[in-house]
């Protein structure tokens, strides 16, 4: 292992560091002696007897001298910055008892000095000779924790240096396994899990983990292991969050356990911790874990065994109750008082010119307070405009709105009943039925788009949405078609339903279909399959690429077809590399799009550096004009880089470089990417870039940058940014489609009047909604052409964003589901992993009573003894059962 210490290489070091005593002039020594306090100096006389003693030819001698070193190295305390002193007064004599040892007979005294050698070596061993491993293993069988934590760490240090050179030479490893072993059961008994953790991955053998985890340490273990596997390659990560699972399902840990199944995607894992747990509250605590992601999950009666209960449990996961808890949430903050677009455009509050210009009916001003309208109210069941009950009771007002919008205006405007009714699938499909005995073909198209915005999210077991669009979709007027086949995306996102993939998958090959039918089918089908990497929908996809012509490769729509693509393999990283392959071989036109959208889906919401290097590497050429494939990029770094905190603000630098050196095409898509890293999370530093972007003069960067205000102050009321759009819908005044994108901004910024968030990430940021991540790139990519998707005919596109639309609540309920009201703190979360002791998850708290909302990056723990939670997380839906120990204070 290292080498001879007399060998040429250490050999002069070594000579030095002996004679230094003896080569100082006396005056210097005597001087270094008076400096020493009177126990110093009798120690270090003390211990260079002891050096003497051991060269002593007598064992009985040099036995007693190793003990009382041992004894003195042993008791001496270390501060953090000191030494301890008999290490130091050592120091010169290390190199003396090296060589006595190499000379020493082989007896238990060589093995005692061996140890003592070990330690020393800690201060004294040169880099990267690893001696202080060298001794241990020469050295007695003892207990290495009695030297104390800093010569633990130092072995475990060596010991993966070491044990990358054995592999590297494929030497045995055994010996240094078994020092492993008792370096782990040290730190897991010393609260060092990080360590111990950290020094299994080195010598990959994380499984022996798992014996040593006990009841009082299993927590902080597991925290690491799944917060550290966010920043290690694949497929280590994935090999540490099964570790993790395994230590949570010995433990009974389920809620924990099912958080890291959802995350894997791994459906046997949720089966397993189904069928191993028997508490049916925990399993009721399941079910709003997998509906608030957005699962298809079917239970069995092996995972359920009572008829009933199961009903009950398959029913919270279709989320049938989450319109009712919505509305609960929303009579507590007392919101329910439907609100108009005027009362969010404040217009009173601006000065004369532009309110002025406000009044004037146009078409586009009446679409987009139809936006404004819908996103407000959204999940309320009431609002100002299409839902008001008229006195004759006809229903006539209703109409009145709808045809203050003009052709496609319609269908945007029949929809966003959908939206309003959100969730409450029973009175929304009563309400829109009246829709479909239109004989405006827009009317009917926005109807059916409504009906699948009403289904989002809930699935039913009678499938309403299946049964109503299933005849639209084979119609031959192309709005309605795409109001049928979008719709159904939207109600079944995320549900790899077999029915609609037969129905949609030939419109995708089907030669007289029109262009934006076909990228309609791609994107819904993309939804519906979101990260399912289905091979035969690629494969449908991938010729109606090839199919297009020149001039198709040119439409602005073509870009959802790449999309579609990308979304069948959402997260799935090396999943996708057969089909990016086979894109190099599509028209030039669309290969490096095609490229970029691909990997930038297959790679999101992992935090790969190196993906995100590669995708910079794309922006930083400057490119001739034409060239389209830089925008999917620059959403591609958001998209990988927003799994986790460091990353997003590394990314949100990125970004403000490239606004600085990029070409145009690439200035236009960092606002939407800073959209989506900030997403309902109105940052301070990101609000003022994008409130700059907002005045450029390209009108293109303008728009994006608005509508980005929108995306990160979505559903907050965020004041500042609602001033912010005030001042720019008086600023643009005059100019039509930017004022459109203000006012779409303005309502989004008051999504469901504040109780909304479209952030993809919940469980306190460890799990990515797939479906909710689809929505919102979705609408991002269709961004990249505002002219002509948004502020074309497609503007129902901004629909997409009901896949992410969350309740950002807190609601806890008791065992009968019924919500309960009880004082919780939130406040703003802290990351306590690897910390020692218990401290504290949240700082700046306030005590409210539940439902409460939670602002992004809040954390609420329970204030009260008297109930406990059911899951480790507070978020959503959260069951509470009583405490048995708890005793009211008289």
């Amino acid at each position: 292992m290292a080498p001879d210490p007399n060998s040429t290489s250490s050999g002069p070091r070594e000579e030095a560091s002996v004679k230094v005593p003896s080569k100082d002039p006396k005056k210097k020594d005597e001087k270094k002696d008076e400096d020493l306090s009177d126990e110093d100096l009798a120690l270090k006389q003390q211990l260079e007897l002891y050096v003497e003693r051991v060269q002593d030819s007598d064992p009985g001698l040099q036995k007693m001298a190793l003990e009382s070193m041992r004894q003195e190295i042993r008791t001496a305390t270390s501060s953090m910055t000191s030494v301890p002193k008999p290490l130091k007064f050592l120091r010169p004599h290390y190199g003396a008892l090296k060589s006595f040892y190499e000379t020493m007979g082989d007896s238990d005294l060589k093995k005692y000095l061996a140890d003592i050698l070990s330690v020393l070596a800690l201060t004294m061993s040169a880099e990267g000779e690893l001696e202080s491993l060298k001794y241990r293993l020469l050295g007695s069988e003892g207990d290495i924790g009695s030297w104390g934590h800093e010569y633990v760490r130092n072995l475990a240090g060596e010991i993966s240096q070491e044990y990358a050179k054995r592999q590297s030479e494929e030497a045995p490893i055994d010996d240094l396994m078994e020092l492993v072993q008792q370096i782990v059961a040290f730190h897991m008994k010393h609260n060092a899990e990080p360590e111990a953790v950290d020094l299994l991955m080195e010598v990959e053998d994380l499984d022996l983990l798992v014996e040593h985890v006990d009841k009082t340490n299993h927590k902080r273990t597991c925290l690491y292991l799944t917060s550290s596997a966010r920043y290690l390659p694949g497929p280590d990560d994935i090999l540490v969050l099964d570790i993790a699972y395994v230590i949570y399902l010995k433990f009974e840990e389920y809620p924990n356990a099912l958080q890291i199944a959802v995350f894997l995607d791994n459906m046997q894992y949720v089966k397993q911790i189904f069928t191993s747990c028997d508490d049916l509250l925990q399993k009721k605590q399941f079910c709003y874990i997998l509906a608030r992601h957005g699962v298809a999950f079917e239970l069995d009666d092996e995972m359920v065994v009572d008829n009933d209960e199961r009903e009950a449990l398959q029913d919270i996961i279709n989320n049938s109750k989450l319109s009712e808890g919505y509305l609960t949430l929303a009579r507590d903050i007392e919101v329910m008082e439907p609100k108009s677009p005027e009362d969010i455009y404040k217009a009173h509050l601006l000065d004369g010119r532009a309110s002025a210009g406000a009044s004037v009916d146009s078409a586009r001003q009446n679409l987009a307070a139809t936006f404004v309208n819908a996103f407000v109210n959204a999940g309320f069941g009431q609002d100002k405009l299409m839902t008001v009950a008229s006195e004759a009771s006809s229903g006539g007002s209703s109409g009145n709105w709808l045809f203050k919008n003009k052709e496609h205006g319609k269908a945007s405007a029949a929809a966003s009943l959908g939206m309003i009714l959100l969730w409450d699938v029973d009175s929304g499909l009563a309400q829109i039925d009246k829709y479909f005995h239109s004989n405006d073909n827009h009317v009917i198209a926005g109807a059916l788009l409504g009906v699948g915005i009403v289904n989002c999210g809930i699935k039913n077991d009678c499938d309403p949405a299946l049964a109503l669009l299933a005849d639209y979709i084979g119609k031959e007027d192309p709005s309605i078609r795409i109001g049928a086949i979008l719709g159904l995306g939207l109600a079944y996102a995320g549900c790899q339903n077999d029915q609609i993939r037969c129905k949609l998958t030939p419109i995708l090959n089907d030669a007289k279909a029109p262009l934006d039918v076909i990228a309609f089918t791609a994107i819904s089908l993309g939804f519906v399959y979101v990260g399912s990497c289905n091979e035969e929908i690629a494969q449908a996809i991938i010729f109606a690429l090839m199919d297009r012509s020149d001039s198709e490769l040119g439409e602005p729509l073509t870009r959802l077809l790449p999309l579609g693509l990308g979304l069948l393999y959402l997260g799935k990283q090396e999943s996708v590399e057969a089909t990016a392959e086979v894109s190099k071989t599509f028209n030039e036109k669309i290969r490096k799009y095609c490229d970029m959208t691909l990997l930038s889906c297959a790679y999101a919401g992992t935090g790969n550096v190196l993906k995100v290097q590669h995708l910079l590497g794309q922006c930083a050429q400057h490119l001739e004009k034409g060239e389209t494939h830089q925008g999917p990029a620059v959403l591609g770094i958001a998209m990988v880089a927003m799994a986790e905190e460091l990353g997003l603000e590394m990314a949100i630098r990125s970004l403000e470089h490239l606004l600085q050196y990029g070409e145009q095409n690439i200035r236009r898509a960092v606002p939407l990417a800073l959209g989506l890293l900030c997403i309902s999370n109105p940052k301070v530093n990101v609000m003022d870039t994008l409130s700059r972007l907002s005045h450029d003069t390209d009108t293109e960067v303008a728009m994006a940058a608005v509508i980005s205000l929108g995306l990160i102050g979505a559903g907050t009321n965020n004041a500042r940014i609602a001033g912010m759009l005030r001042n720019l819908s008086s600023y643009y005044y005059k100019e039509a489609s930017l004022l459109f994108c203000v006012r779409i901004a303005q309502g989004l910024v008051h999504l469901g009047k504040g109780l909304l968030t479209l952030a993809p990430y919940h469980s306190d940021r460890f799990l990515l909604s797939p479906s909710a991540l689809a929505g919102i790139v979705t609408l991002l990519h269709a961004c990249l052409d505002m002219k002509a998707i948004i502020l074309g005919k497609y503007h129902y596109v901004l629909y997409v964003l009901v896949l992410a639309m969350q309740p950002r609540m807190l609601m806890t309920v008791d065992e009968d589901l019924k919500p309960l009201s009880v004082p919780v703190r939130v406040g703003q979360a802290v990351d306590v992993v690897g910390q020692a002791g218990r401290p504290k998850t949240i700082t700046g708290f306030q005590t409210h009573s539940t439902p409460v909302l939670l602002a992004a990056g809040d954390r609420a723990e329970l204030a009260t003894e008297k109930y406990i939670p059911v899951s480790p997380i507070l978020e959503g839906f959260v069951i509470l059962k009583e405490n048995p120990d708890y005793r009211e204070d008289h």
